[in-house]
């Protein structure tokens, strides 16, 4: 029996709510026009095209899609042979990524079948099946091109429309499939401002000790986006509250403990990182860096290194005691920790009122330095108590 038929016992083909386009705010002007290119064509060849997943989600809630994705009824052979310059991608399940000029592609994907216990094979589907499949109800809703309506199988417009995430099925049976929806779940209703209903979060309650199974590069991709996305502060604490915090980030979750003050200082650190990232002034190692700095700092049980010259030593350290496992690609890790590194050596010089030696400022990075110190040293006194140390003067001898 398939875990279609599990989750959904008295499951029948639902018909869906259609919202023509009088009554939805989607545009054909609000998609790429790769995307609308990828749509009409598989129209044009006698196939079902749907705008799919988050880029409609995002539409609805009057924000800009990063990528837009499309739903076919067209096998990934078919929708290869209607675009030049594609490819097909993926082993357990295939999917084509159509390329444009300027380094753009669109991902199109077949809809797949009900979701069964061994998935060696691909299974195709229906959309209602494709929809059914989909983690959260806001993710599951579909954009027509061929008569501009809005396809809603699983309740997920009135979800919008309330500002609620909601697991689509049982949310035990869905997070026992596959942990990671938990982390999704919390993503976006920290990016939303949304609320998690109660089964859902039960279930997130229940099962966060699961996430420990998922894959450490699928943990590292969503986390980071959170991290980097601009929404990290009320990410920060649904992973507190939910407990996933502890389980993804053992050894993070034990400093705030032995420093309860760290956590104030991360969350507020994490509040002008999302500042910072909404206005485009802050890079992805930068957000990381205001991320991972509380815990570099615990490392020097709160005060500052003696030797601040091998500060780049320490900071690899604590950073892959918390990195490690996840496999961070090699030029995000080095430019954190460079700016890690740099902030330690800086700080060092600032709360002693010296003035930074010239080398430093003289480094590509110290631009971005400055603001993060700004940003961090800041919080940090305040919170910290901590002040200058007036420069001492040297005797002359003799």
């Amino acid at each position: 029996m398939s875990e279609q038929l599990e989750l959904f016992p008295e499951y029948t083909p639902p018909k869906p709510r259609i919202v023509p386009r009088s009554e939805h705010p989607i545009s054909r002007k609000m998609i790429s026009r790769e995307a609308l290119k990828v749509l009409y064509r598989l129209r044009d060849a006698g196939h079902l095209a749907y705008l799919v997943g988050g880029s409609v989600r995002d539409l609805l809630l009057g924000l800009t899609p990063k990528d837009f994705d499309v739903g076919t009824d067209a096998r990934p052979e078919e929708i290869k042979g209607l675009f030049r310059a594609s490819r097909i991608i993926g082993r357990r399940f295939r999917l084509v990524h159509v390329y444009f000029r300027g380094g753009k592609f669109v991902e199109v994907v077949t809809f797949r079948g009900p979701e069964t216990e061994e998935e060696e094979e691909e299974v195709y589907g229906t959309p209602a099946e494709d929809a059914f499949r989909r983690d959260l109800t806001i993710n599951a809703l579909f954009y027509n091109i061929a008569d501009f309506t809005l396809i809603d199988y699983v309740g997920g417009l009135e979800d919008l429309r309330q500002g609620i995430i909601r697991v689509i099925g049982d949310p035990h049976l869905r997070f026992i499939r596959d942990p990671v929806r938990m982390l999704r779940a919390l993503r976006h209703a920290a990016r939303a401002g949304f609320t998690i209903e109660p089964l859902t979060w039960r279930g997130i309650l229940t099962h966060r000790e699961k996430i420990r199974l998922a894959s450490p590069y699928r943990l590292r991709d969503e986390w980071l986006k959170d991290v980097t996305g601009g929404w990290s502060a009320p990410w920060l604490d649904l992973m507190l509250k939910s407990g996933l915090f502890r389980e993804v980030f053992p050894s993070y979750h034990q400093a705030l403990l032995e420093f309860p003050q760290l956590k104030n200082f991360l969350s507020r650190l994490l509040q002008k990182a999302d500042r910072l990232l909404r206005q485009g002034n802050l890079s992805a190692a930068g957000a990381l860096t205001l991320f991972l700095y509380p815990y570099v700092l615990s490392g020097h049980g709160l005060e500052l290194p003696r030797q601040p010259r091998r500060a780049t030593r320490e900071v690899e350290r604590r950073l892959l005691e918390i990195l490690g496992s996840y496999k961070f690609c090699k030029e995000l890790f080095a430019e954190t920790l460079t700016l890690l590194s740099a902030l330690l050596y800086y700080r060092y010089f600032v709360l002693r009122g010296k003035t930074p030696p010239q080398k430093l400022r003289r480094k590509s990075y110290f631009l971005e330095l400055q603001g993060l110190a700004e940003a961090i040293f800041s919080e940090e006194r305040e919170l910290f108590k901590l002040e200058a140390r007036p420069r001492r003067k040297r005797r002359r001898r003799g």
